[in-house]
């Protein structure tokens, strides 16, 4: 788990940080632009668990070298972003990937606080989602979480349910994390791929 944890936390960010600047891209903003999307969304989750477990101080802060992991990502696409033809679908597959990493993390260093399995699960979910969240929102694009038909939410979930599940019945923690990554990425996947989806709410006249 001491290897583990930061390794994933590592990947996310970066990957976040790579749809952060591609959203930048469709913006056609500057370079600063560019790093300040990437390391808002980069960041972005983390933040918001490590400030809800109150750990001291929050993970970027005590490795900094992740801004400039987010500042590179950045720059690497602003000078490549015109190479893909579809911008928007390289943001949405980027973005699952880094749930099926980020989710883990959460999950991690939620575990290493002695969190409750209920806290677990939610920082899973709080650390897959946030940042593309505030990406979404501050781009002025759709959040991905709030696309109807599609497993978002219900991906990053299920993956930090079955980490916590298996864990529970004695799996080792690096084992069981891989298994909730594994699952994330299987349930977004399908859900692009295969329109798996949850029922949605139906509107109804009130009964009288």
């Amino acid at each position: 788990m001491a290897g583990l944890v930061p390794w994933l936390d590592h990947a996310s960010v970066l990957v976040f940080a790579l749809t952060g600047a591609l959203v930048a891209s469709r913006a056609q903003l500057d370079l600063v632009g560019f790093i300040f999307f990437a390391t808002l969304t980069g960041i972005g989750g983390g933040t918001v668990r490590d400030l809800v477990l109150g750990r001291d101080p929050v993970f970027w802060v005590q490795r900094p070298e992740l801004v400039l992991l987010t500042a590179g990502a950045a720059v690497l696409v602003f000078f490549t972003a015109h190479l893909f033809e579809s911008r928007y679908r390289l943001i949405v597959w980027l973005d699952a990937f880094a749930l099926a990493v980020a989710v883990p993390a959460g999950v991690g260093l939620a575990l290493e606080t002695g969190a409750s399995p209920v806290v677990v699960v939610a920082m899973g979910v709080v650390t897959g989602t946030f940042g593309g969240l505030i990406r979404d929102v501050v781009g002025n694009e759709l959040p991905l979480v709030l696309k109807q038909k599609e497993l978002y939410v219900t991906a990053t979930f299920g993956g930090a349910v079955v980490a916590v599940a298996l864990i529970g019945v004695g799996m080792p923690r690096p084992v069981a994390l891989i298994f909730c990554g594994l699952v994330v990425i299987a349930l977004r996947a399908g859900s692009l791929l295969l329109g798996w989806s949850l029922p949605t709410y139906k509107a109804r006249p009130p009964r009288r």
